[in-house]
């Protein structure tokens, strides 16, 4: 099968004529195109995301199952529980949200995915998300102790869903942090499901399971299209959803 080439104003292929488990690249749906706002929000918009390596074009991918974290199924451990507890109550250590959206996503750059070498957000990847928050549609959530920036991560919301992207973490369990703030702040907002693409055995342990794309899609048919306030700020009271 001959992978499928966009030209700049070509749409997506539809997602069922992604390569299959048994292929080399279980997921890749097509290659080309452009890194734009409106491409890519038409992307998430279908459940498609870009994933490549510098030489390579620009790869598009829909896997099958899709690893989501629906919200309501947060594992917060009695270990990070008491993390969070006693980081709440601390002078100096706060969760911020899109303050440093730039130096979140520069900070992933530089951090593998588990299991890979080098890195996957490439500099023009870093522009195009950047471009992303400036139009509203991208967000970083930021764990900070005494002015430094330890942890965070980075995704898009459309609707009511949100599609995590990447974290990092500087000090132990400022990725959790984050993505515990992350939890609260789609609680507190009525979103339900967090996308988090690929399966891995840290995201399981906090309540992430695969699904497969069609359900995922079919999520995203009700969830995208709510109209959602377009303000991201951090709200303190949004911990109460995860009873801290």
């Amino acid at each position: 099968m001959q992978l499928p080439w966009l030209e700049a104003h070509s749409p997506f292929p539809d997602t069922r004529l992604a390569l299959g488990a048994d292929s080399e690249a279980p997921g890749l749906l097509a290659a080309g195109g452009d890194l734009s706002v409106g491409r890519l929000v038409k992307a998430y918009t279908q459940g498609i995301f870009p994933w490549y390596s510098e030489g390579q074009p620009i790869l598009w991918w829909t896997p099958d199952p899709r690893m989501v974290l629906p919200v309501a199924e947060f594992k917060l451990h009695r270990s990070l529980r008491k993390t969070l507890t006693k980081f709440l109550r601390a002078q100096g250590c706060e969760v911020r949200v899109n303050t440093a959206f730039e130096r979140v996503i520069q900070a992933c750059a530089t951090t593998p995915r588990d299991g890979q070498h080098g890195t996957w957000i490439l500099p023009e990847m870093v522009q195009a998300y950047i471009e992303l928050h400036q139009h509203g549609v991208a967000h970083s959530v930021e764990t900070w102790v005494n002015g430094e920036l330890v942890g965070g991560l980075y995704g898009l919301n459309l609707g009511q869903m949100f599609f995590g992207e990447s974290m990092f973490a500087h000090r132990t369990d400022a990725s959790k942090i984050a993505l515990a703030g992350l939890v609260a702040l789609c609680r507190q907002r009525n979103i339900p499901l967090i996308d988090c693409q690929q399966n891995t055995g840290h995201l399981a342990s906090m309540g992430a399971r695969p699904i497969p794309r069609a359900e995922f899609e079919r999520h995203l048919s009700t969830l995208v299209g709510v109209r959602q306030p377009q303000t991201w700020a951090y709200d303190p009271y949004c911990w109460t959803t995860l009873g801290l």
